[in-house]
């Protein structure tokens, strides 16, 4: 994920998520919908802070120590 993609994805998948809630028809779909729709947004948000630390990590190895 590049710069602002995370916000996209996140979107991409909240209207992916709302979508299967309009078509669920059964207390299960619904149920099965958000067990889906929270399993991908948790992988989203960890790929997206381990980016996030590697680059801190980055920009805190280019300052020298004192």
């Amino acid at each position: 994920m590049g710069v602002g993609s995370y916000t996209k994805a996140v979107a991409a998948s909240q209207r992916r998520f709302q979508t299967a809630l309009k078509r669920a028809r059964t207390r299960q779909a619904v149920l099965n919908a958000y067990w889906k729709h929270k399993k991908e947004h948790e992988r989203m948000l960890a790929k997206h802070l381990k980016e996030e630390f590697s680059e801190t990590n980055r920009r805190k190895n280019k300052i020298a120590p004192r």
